[in-house]
């Protein structure tokens, strides 16, 4: 399955959360929404963390992890953007874009996205649904490729 090797199945053509291809990774769209427009940026390379990476390769992912960011600005007009890159779960390099919303508490705003209680990760109403999500998914990918 494509999930137990996102970053080889973004290169193979065949993880379907790819947006779009930059200079420096794959923009793909976030397997959970419970924060609309959450996306990730894997690597063009299968490796474990950022500073395995040699320059420019190092600086092109940083570039394009702005660069979704850009574009989930535009697409979703949050407040701000979080962005991790932390790989305690999933040792492979992968940076995390979180848009975050006026509709959270302000405690919460105030903390990182992780802090959210666990079912927001595994709750089925959270997940990726064609049906309602893929509007915001258009709209960023649009803003990537133009």
């Amino acid at each position: 399955m494509w999930q137990d090797n996102r970053i080889q199945a973004a290169i193979d053509g065949t993880n379907p959360m790819v947006m779009a291809e930059l200079p420096g990774g794959f923009a793909v769209f976030g397997d959970v929404q419970f924060l609309p427009g959450y996306c990730v940026l894997l690597p063009k390379q299968n490796i474990t963390d950022l500073n395995h990476l040699e320059e420019p390769a190092r600086t092109l992912f940083l570039q394009s992890m702005a660069q979704l960011g850009d574009a989930v600005l535009a697409a979703c007009h949050p407040v701000r953007v979080n962005y991790n890159n932390l790989g305690n779960t999933d040792n492979f390099l992968h940076a995390h874009v979180f848009p975050r919303y006026k509709t959270e508490s302000a405690e919460r705003l105030a903390k990182p996205v992780w802090l959210y209680t666990p079912d927001h990760w595994h709750d089925p109403q959270y997940q990726y649904n064609p049906a309602k999500h893929d509007a915001i998914r258009q709209k960023i990918t649009q803003f990537l490729l133009a």
